[in-house]
């Protein structure tokens, strides 16, 4: 495509937060009339750049690029007017208000200093009947489903004269029929010229409407490619950083820890799942074991793991524990059936930054037990300065803080809290994200010994190396879809980087 069809180039694009380069001299281009995905995992930088094109963080170093004119956009409302807007997965609109409202908002038709409502109703029918949506729009956003919601939220940009479209995960709640009329809409703004960054973690999505991807890695660009150029194995091995073919010799999966016949079955969810949350699902756990859960952002491992927990209640299907069926709808019930859970995200859903390490370690026990059944202060004090030892938590008191720890450690902490609880299922989702290598090699080792002792694990990591090192068995999931179960030969890099992309 010629230099002139070049409507943004980002050029260069360096941000740094303490102790983090989000963005490493990335650069990002969009022509006129292009569909684009931004790919990349968790921490890719994907959505920093945005924030950087929407003026919400302020770029370090680097050049963004409109039209030929250099930019530098401080704020949402300053984008806008640059003709760059943004649509999100949770609709930022103002749901008790009428739709016409919504779309004019801040832009409202006056007559004799008062909204001019017959006018304001027309034209934002007007509005929706581009989008091939006919709707009353005098009515609250509300009411109508979420797939409309996003429609309006695009009606608006559209109308406020978008050169360039922002679509971050749009699809993520919306059922078959409402994901193909987003398509419709956004090959309709394609061909009047808009550009549109398409963010997703769906991959029959981005070969389905997209012309280019551009992925990125740890902050870094990988490479920007025509969408039919890349084979979907292509991209994943991309996205996670290993060659498709590129298998460690070094790095072979252990042994289930007793064969077939011996092995005893802790768990089983029998067609469990939530609506718009995860299709779905049949799964055995067994005593012992490490089971791994596969799979891109996105996927279903942490909407899986919730729905065990019960932080999402399921509304299908049933749990039965020891033979035993069990009611789980919440996490209080699950850890009175022995079940650990330590998230993906540990400075917004693990630590309580502001406690000292004794009192984040015993906070799932004292829950457990109950607020009236206090642990006394000698017995906590005894349990945190046994965790430290046992799990060489380094720090110089139990009293210190947990939020001057390093990540690491922080981690630690966490499943401290849980082994406390004397789990008999651990879940860890993505336990050694951001933390040093020595670390990581430490919480593999307590993963296994783990599971010699007889506690099941279920690990999450966007890690294959760090999967085959800890797993005896492996789910691949795939769009909320459980897609293949992996054993034995079938452990390696080439067939779980195949399955996740959908090949055979």
């Amino acid at each position: 495509m010629k230099e002139k069809d070049v409507l943004l180039k980002m050029k260069n694009i360096s941000i740094e937060f303490p102790g983090v380069k989000a963005l490493d001299k990335v650069n990002f281009t969009l022509r006129l009339g292009e569909i684009h995905a931004l790919m990349g995992e968790n921490g890719a930088g994907k959505s920093t750049l945005i924030k950087v094109l929407t003026g919400v963080e302020k770029l370090d170093s680097g050049d963004i690029v409109l039209l030929g004119n250099n930019i530098n956009p401080k704020s949402t409302h300053e984008a806008q007017e640059l003709g760059i807007s943004t649509v999100y997965q949770e609709v930022n609109l103002c749901s008790n208000i009428s739709v016409a409202e919504n779309i004019f908002i801040g832009r409202e038709p006056m007559k004799f200093g008062m909204i001019n409502w017959k006018e304001i109703n027309k034209k934002a029918t007007i509005a929706m009947k581009r989008l091939n949506i006919d709707i009353d729009v005098t009515k609250s956003l509300d009411s109508y489903s979420l797939a409309i919601q996003q429609m309006v939220a695009i009606a608006r940009a559209v109308d406020i004269k978008a050169k360039i479209l922002i679509l971050d995960e749009p699809t993520a709640s919306l059922d078959e029929k409402e994901v193909e009329k987003l398509f419709e809409i956004m090959r309709n703004l394609k061909s009047q010229g808009i550009g549109i960054i398409f963010v997703t973690h769906f991959l029959d999505q981005v070969y389905e409407v997209t012309d280019k991807i551009t992925v990125l890695r740890n902050g870094k660009l990988v490479g920007e490619y025509k969408t039919h150029e890349l084979s979907k194995v292509q991209l994943v091995a991309k996205m996670i950083g290993k060659d498709y073919g590129e298998i460690n010799s070094n790095i072979k999966p252990i042994e289930n820890i007793n064969s077939d016949k011996e092995r005893e079955v802790l768990l089983e969810a029998i067609n469990l799942g939530k609506k718009n949350v995860m299709n779905p699902f049949d799964t055995v756990i067994y005593k012992g074991e490490v089971l791994g859960l596969a799979g891109l952002l996105g996927s279903g491992r942490t909407e899986l793991v919730n729905l065990l927990f019960g932080i999402e209640k399921a509304d299908t299907g049933n749990i039965v524990i020891n033979n035993k069926k069990s009611k789980i709808e919440n996490p209080l019930q699950a850890m009175k059936n022995e079940i650990a859970y330590c998230p993906e995200d540990r400075k917004k859903a693990g630590i309580i930054p502001n406690l000292s390490i004794r009192e984040n370690i015993i906070l799932a026990l004292q829950v457990k037990r109950g607020w009236f059944k206090y642990i006394p202060i000698k017995e906590q004090e005894k349990i945190a300065e046994d965790y430290i030892k046992l799990l060489e938590i380094k720090t110089p008191s139990s009293e210190k803080l947990i939020k001057e720890l390093s990540g690491g450690n922080q981690q630690k902490v966490i499943l401290a809290r849980w082994l406390l609880t004397k789990p008999k299922l651990l879940i860890l989702d993505e336990p050694t994200r951001g933390i040093d290598i020595g670390t990581k090699a430490e919480i593999q080792k307590l993963v296994l010994d783990l599971a010699k002792q007889g506690i099941s694990v279920i690990f999450i990591s966007s890690e294959l190396d760090e999967m085959l090192r800890t797993c005896s068995r492996l789910i691949v999931l795939r769009d909320r879809v459980k897609i293949k179960e992996l054993i034995g030969e079938d452990l390696d890099s080439n067939t779980i980087m195949n399955t996740i992309a959908g090949g055979n």
